[in-house]
């Protein structure tokens, strides 16, 4: 059992664009949406961020875009999942901007230090995950 939410399947995809640009000043906003599922056949873009504040409608500047995956299988991206490419941790979900939905999502992901795709090396084709965090499980007691 993970969390209060339960065990989940890893979202996977693929980058099909990399994306170079960066925003200081982007003005992007929080959903209060802790998760959002996703179809296999949707492109969703990868954001990253500095930023941490997680409520509802915090102003989200700092950004530098990764790129748009297009998801494998569907899902549920939950904030805290790891997000990998190609096995590489990238960062965390922080959560989801919907400025562009229903084209697609903007998918916050929390960096140290917001980097482009193409400042990671990101290639169209790599594999990116969506990784369920595990927490310790609670002790049950028999008696």
């Amino acid at each position: 059992m993970i969390g209060e939410d339960g065990d989940k399947r890893m979202v996977a995809g693929a980058v099909v664009k990399v994306l170079i640009h960066r925003r200081e000043e982007r003005g992007m906003e929080l959903l209060p949406f802790a998760s959002r599922c996703v179809r296999a056949g949707e492109v969703h873009e990868l954001v990253a961020t500095d930023h941490t504040e997680t409520a509802e409608g915090a102003r989200i500047d700092r950004v530098a875009f990764l790129g748009f995956a297009e998801i494998a299988c569907a899902g549920v991206v939950d904030r805290g999942d790891e997000v990998r490419v190609n096995g590489r941790v990238v960062g965390t979900v922080l959560g989801f901007d919907g400025c562009h939905f229903p084209n697609h999502y903007n998918i916050l992901v929390h960096t140290p230090a917001p980097l482009t795709g193409a400042e990671l090396g990101l290639a169209p084709e790599d594999r990116v995950e969506f990784t369920q965090v595990r927490e310790e499980a609670p002790v049950l007691s028999t008696g």
